[in-house]
Formats: C-alpha cells, sequence, structure tokens
C-alpha cells in the first residue's frame, strides 16, 4: 500500500532481536499485520511512535499476510487516556483485534473507533461509549438486528411488552422471562443508542455480549481483568 492510510495500533509482539510484528487497524483496510523492521533498536525512532491510541498515518507493502511497513508517522500526540477509560480503550483494541479481518471495508468503524477513544478522553461514561462502540462494531460485522418490530409478527416494537432474543432471528414477542428476554423499552433503548439508565446499560450489555460470543469466544479480555483488579 504506497499510499498515506490512518491507522491505530492494535497489538505488538517481538519478532527478531529488532524487529516487531505489529497488528494495525488501517481506516479502509481492517487488521493489517506489518514487520516493523528495526523497531525495537535502542536508537530508533519508531519507539515513540508505534504506540497505543496515537493517530498514525502509514505505508506498507507486500503481498504475502505480513507486510513491511514502509514509514509511519504520528499524526498527533496519544490520546490522554487514564484509569477506566484506559482500560476501557484496551478493551476496544482486544476486541477488534479478534473479530477484524484484512481487507476488509472498515472506513465507518474506524471513524466509531477514533470518536469512542475522543470520548473516553475526555471520561464521558465508559459503559455509554462501549455500547455504542459494540454495537456499531456488530453492524460492520453485518450483524443486522431490528430493533423496532417483532421479528415473528412485524408489529412494531412495545415498550411495555417483554421479548426474547434469538440470535437468528432478532426479537419476539414472549410472556418468559430469562437471560435472552427484554423489555420492549430496553429494545428501543437499543435501537436508539439511548442509555440514560443503568438498567438499559446492563440490558445493553448482556445484549452485546450474547451477539458478539461467536464472533470473540469464550476465551476472558485481559482488559476485564484489569477492570476486576480496580
Amino acid at each position: 500500500m504506497n499510499s498515506w492510510q490512518r491507522a491505530f495500533i492494535l497489538h505488538t509482539r517481538t519478532y527478531t532481536e529488532s524487529s516487531l510484528l505489529v497488528d494495525l487497524f488501517v481506516e479502509n483496510a481492517g487488521k493489517i499485520t506489518v514487520l516493523a523492521k528495526g523497531a525495537r533498536r535502542k536508537k530508533s525512532p519508531l519507539k515513540g511512535v508505534l504506540q497505543p491510541f496515537t493517530p498514525l498515518i502509514v505505508q506498507y507493502f507486500g503481498h504475502g499476510e505480513i507486510k513491511i511497513l514502509r514509514q509511519v508517522e504520528a499524526m498527533a500526540l496519544a490520546l490522554p487516556l487514564v484509569s477506566n477509560s484506559l482500560y476501557s480503550a484496551f478493551y476496544l483494541n482486544e476486541l477488534l483485534h479478534r473479530v477484524l479481518v484484512a481487507d476488509s471495508d472498515t472506513t465507518t468503524l474506524f471513524e466509531h473507533y477514533l470518536h469512542s477513544l475522543q470520548q473516553l478522553a475526555k471520561q464521558d461514561s465508559a459503559e455509554n461509549v462501549l455500547r455504542s462502540f459494540e454495537l456499531a462494531l456488530l453492524e460492520n460485522l453485518g450483524y443486522h438486528v431490528d430493533f423496532f418490530h417483532c421479528s415473528a409478527t412485524g408489529d412494531d416494537i412495545v415498550a411495555a411488552m417483554n421479548y426474547q432474543f434469538q440470535s437468528e432471528k432478532g426479537f419476539i414477542s414472549s410472556l418468559l422471562q430469562n437471560s435472552t428476554s427484554f423489555t420492549g423499552e430496553q429494545v428501543l433503548a437499543l435501537g436508539y443508542r439511548q442509555f440514560d439508565n443503568q438498567d438499559v446499560l446492563k440490558a445493553a450489555k448482556r445484549f452485546t455480549r450474547m451477539a458478539l460470543k461467536p464472533y470473540v469466544g469464550a476465551k476472558q479480555f485481559k482488559s476485564r481483568e484489569l477492570f476486576l483488579k480496580i
């Protein structure tokens, strides 16, 4: 890729004594793994640049699964993330690292990610930011759910009724109340991305965990382990 592309770092790992493998979230290409030659050398200028949450522009080349990093520049300083906001941002990176693939259309999702980091840096509600991003990610993955109509009848979702969520179908009106049931009010709030109270936030978290599980698997997120320690 000879043109400059906006990107963020999702993950880095040692490759040789002097080089790193870097997983990038590239604006219009998804997750791209690049070899950063010499990045581990003491005097490498890349050390201060290849950091998470730093807006980058990059150039890379190659035809295999691992590209060669040609150039990288920081567009700005790393976003100021601390405490819960920092752990939340690490969760976003883990989430993207698990589900993104190369050569996918992620232009809109990239904007959601950048906006989410900016919100976290401003100390906006982390729970609100995470739930909104998870829903945006599901849409990008092609996981489309109708939050405004009963999937069995096509009738409008009614705030006072109860609904069962079925992953292959959507929300279906039901009298049952269990781990997959939601009130109509909660369903509509998900559709409008309005997380105005703790009840709706808890329902949103329960929904996104169910919907994302096929994509992320059962392995515990390291960022969630960090949350439990604070």
